[in-house]
């Protein structure tokens, strides 16, 4: 199978678990980021370690924790892209790339924050024309 035969909105990952070395500092920058993209969550605790779900991202409190990962979440406009990118730095959060336009494909349109463990989390939308584009 060849990329331009797949169906890019089909879901390939059920869910990514994310260790925090300080959770209540992972929890705010998810809920400040995540908002503009109206991505909900939901907290458990589960096993004795809490856990907060932020749809297909579990954030767990457990140690070591998770370094240096690149995560991308999905935005629905450019304007959302936008949106994520000045909450994070708004609340203090560092950027890692402002929005704009990427060179990786035609119409990639992201911008990047930095975690408090140092993850790269993206928000990405892909125009019209890009073989991602979901409508």
């Amino acid at each position: 199978m060849h990329g331009e035969d797949w169906d890019w909105s089909q879901h390939v990952v059920d869910h990514l678990e994310l260790h925090a070395s300080d959770y209540r500092a992972s929890i705010s920058f998810y809920t400040t980021v995540l908002a503009p993209l109206g991505i909900p969550s939901w907290s458990e605790d589960s096993g004795g370690e809490q856990v907060t779900c932020f749809t297909r991202v579990n954030v767990v409190d457990r140690h070591p924790p998770t370094r240096e990962l690149h995560l991308c979440f999905v935005a629905r406009s450019r304007e959302e892209v936008e949106a994520f990118h000045r909450a994070g730095v708004e609340a203090g959060y560092r950027s890692n790339g402002a929005p704009g336009y990427r060179d990786y494909a035609p119409g990639y349109y992201a911008s990047f924050l930095l975690d408090p463990d140092d993850n790269n989390v993206e928000a990405l939308y892909r125009d019209v024309g890009n073989p991602g584009h979901t409508g």
